[in-house]
């Protein structure tokens, strides 16, 4: 009877450090772009165009903010541990850039070198401008509203009747 609670007990304690480390197991992701690099080897500059492109790597991740000369296709891979924050471990944009016609100038490949690490300082945010007091933004507008004519109408004189006569 004790050589069985024994073993019992060791194997609710072995389910439970079983359990207790689960959690603390690598997670891995994968954002964005699934790059087939046979595809994008296949794209040439001055032979595709972007109808060629958007039919042999599909639709870009995004487009050039300002017109449609340069694509993006942007994947990245992701590790973290348990529930610390994930970093990249992978990273893989693909540039391709576009002339006026539609036809592919370059494409171009940068990797995780791209990615830049932010620290920030503190709890605010460090700007440019006036430095202005709590009262200085309550009282700072007393008789500058209207200063320049008292009135709001321009500053101009009101000599008479409705039309300035």
């Amino acid at each position: 009877m004790r050589l069985f609670s024994r073993h019992l007990l060791l194997a609710v304690g072995l389910g439970a450090l079983v359990l207790g480390t689960s959690g603390c197991t690598r997670i891995r992701t994968h954002q964005g772009y699934q790059v087939d690099k046979l595809l994008v080897d296949s794209i040439q500059p001055g032979i595709d165009n972007r109808a060629s492109v958007e039919a042999t790597l599909g639709r870009p991740s995004f487009t050039a903010q300002f017109g449609d000369q340069d694509w993006y296709y942007v994947s990245r891979d992701m590790r973290a541990l348990a529930f610390s924050n994930p970093k990249p471990v992978a990273q893989t944009i693909l540039h391709v850039r576009f002339d006026a016609a539609g036809n592919v100038v370059a494409v171009d490949r940068m990797g995780l070198e791209q990615v830049a690490k932010i620290s920030p300082s503190g709890d605010k945010t460090p700007t440019l401008g006036r430095h202005r007091s709590l009262f200085d933004e309550i009282f700072g507008n007393i008789g500058a509203v209207g200063a320049g004519g008292m009135g709001g109408a321009g500053g101009g004189s009101n000599t008479g009747g409705p039309n300035g006569s």
